[in-house]
């Protein structure tokens, strides 16, 4: 399997000789990576060490944190089949999560309940909040920041649509993936995560290299392996279908996978930090109103 051409976009450059790569980048596959963004990859491994901690516990003492998709909380195995987001009937994911989400009120009763919840931290990693929480303002400035730039690239204005990201929504999951010792071996047509494609503006991914890892798909190359660019500590930026939306269908909604454990190292086993970007609740694009669809899409991958 061939590595997916992708560009990497330097944030501390010039946006301008770079924004042809994004708009080219995000027509072909949806997906580009970026460096230069200044998230400490300590915060990162810290991140990463205390989640497995949490991971790794007993399912009995894990399971009082478990929660549907869209909950704040633990997804467990079986929890969710992204598949079904793009109508294709497969087997649950083999995966667990910690789910976060956006959990500052609007001041809207309504929106508020549904979308700005308070976030539950497992009693038995005290360290996790403050950890995820500086994680999370870094990707919040950062998501802006690269909606700025794909405004530009779009050909419009800086700000086209940080206009619409003044009290947004976004969900975080650290995702696990551990080993066949855990999970069993994969059923026919079963994923760490099935094929789909995300649901927002743009999800803003810091990944491991896996053999069982990421694939993208293009309509040139099929599926592939998404590229991983350690020596610029990039992450992988991809849109979602609110953002193919916004730009009319010129840039198209990242499809992608992240393949299950491999036959020949089924010990493997991948943290991702996977942060979804949204927009402000009530927000219109084409006419679809941002947060029922998204509230749809959540819906459709709920497996439990």
């Amino acid at each position: 399997m061939s590595d997916a051409r992708l560009p990497t976009i330097d944030l501390r450059r010039d946006p301008g000789p770079q924004l042809p790569a994004v708009d080219l980048a995000l027509r072909k596959a949806g997906f580009l990576l970026v460096s230069g963004h200044g998230v400490d990859p300590g915060l990162r491994s810290e991140i990463r060490a205390v989640a497995r901690r949490f991971f790794h516990l007993p399912a009995a003492v894990k399971e009082p944190y478990a929660v549907k998709v869209g909950g704040r909380g633990w997804l467990g195995p079986g929890a969710e089949a992204n598949g079904y987001a793009e109508g294709t009937a497969t087997p649950p994911d083999l995966k667990e999560s910690l789910s976060f989400a956006a959990e500052t009120p609007t001041g809207d009763p309504a929106v508020d309940a549904e979308w700005f919840l308070p976030n539950t931290w497992p009693d038995e990693t005290p360290t996790l909040k403050p950890l995820v929480e500086e994680y999370l303002a870094q990707m919040r400035e950062l998501s802006d920041q690269v909606l700025d730039l794909l405004g530009l690239a779009l050909g419009e204005e800086q700000d086209f649509f940080t206009r619409h990201t003044g009290h947004p929504t976004f969900g975080f999951n650290i995702n696990w993936y551990p080993g066949t010792e855990r999970t069993g071996p994969p059923e026919p047509g079963q994923f760490r995560i099935g094929p789909h494609t995300d649901f927002g503006t743009v999800t803003i991914l810091d990944r491991q290299a896996g053999r069982g890892g990421l694939q993208l798909f293009t309509d040139e190359g099929g599926w592939q392996d998404a590229p991983y660019d350690a020596d610029a500590d990039a992450f992988t930026v991809n849109i979602g279908d609110l953002m193919a939306g916004w730009t009319g269908g010129r840039w198209r909604s990242g499809r992608h996978r992240v393949l299950p454990p491999p036959v020949d190292v089924p010990a493997e086993e991948l943290m991702s930090l996977v942060y979804f970007y949204e927009c402000t609740p009530g927000t219109t694009i084409n006419g679809i109103e941002s947060h029922s669809y998204l509230r749809a899409k959540l819906d459709a991958i709920s497996a439990g």
